[in-house]
């Protein structure tokens, strides 16, 4: 007779990822580090730090710190998690703008969350539903990631500046901060 056949979950999902609790939300952004991970897509330092500036000139956010990926279709690695996690008061990760990085960029802000540190997952709105499909099968459905106009690669400096801007009041809702 042969052994029982151990079948594995290509999803990913174990007892961990059926938190759906969000880490607490700071209230304001006065002083605080903000993580900035660069999934390396074209464009996203450049949003990421638009959005930062915006926060720190317009919210008093403290220090922005930028990391990036290794790659931008596969999550966060765990040790770049783990430094993040220590560094920083808030994440914001981007940019999904295909369907494996946005899918990563979801399962990024899922990890950062069940770490404990509040966080803005950025994707483009072509690609809302791969998002969001990450975010289910994370055991997340209902994260609450923000989404941007497609398309964000090909942007200029104007553009994306303010594609910030636009998505700030976003960024401070999901991230529970008065406007």
């Amino acid at each position: 007779m042969t052994a029982p056949e151990t079948l594995l979950d290509p999803t990913g999902m174990d007892e961990r990822t059926t938190d759906s609790t969000l880490a607490p939300r700071p209230g304001t952004l006065r002083g605080l580090t903000v993580g900035l991970l660069d999934n390396t897509k074209a464009n996203a330092t450049a949003l990421l730090e638009n959005i930062a500036q915006e926060l720190r000139r317009e919210h008093g956010a403290g220090e922005a710190r930028l990391y990036t990926k290794d790659y931008f279709g596969t999550p966060v690695k765990q040790e770049l998690l783990e430094q993040i996690t220590e560094e920083c008061d808030v994440v914001i990760t981007a940019v999904g703008d295909c369907g494996s990085c946005s899918a990563a960029t979801v399962a990024d802000g899922v990890l950062f969350e069940r770490a404990g540190v509040p966080t803005v997952s950025i994707c483009s709105d072509s690609f809302l539903m791969s998002g969001s499909a990450m975010a289910g099968v994370q055991g997340f459905p209902g994260f609450d990631f923000l989404t941007v106009k497609h398309p964000v690669a090909s942007l200029d400096a104007e553009q994306i500046h303010q594609r910030a801007v636009d998505a700030v009041p976003d960024v401070l809702r999901i991230l529970g901060v008065e406007a």
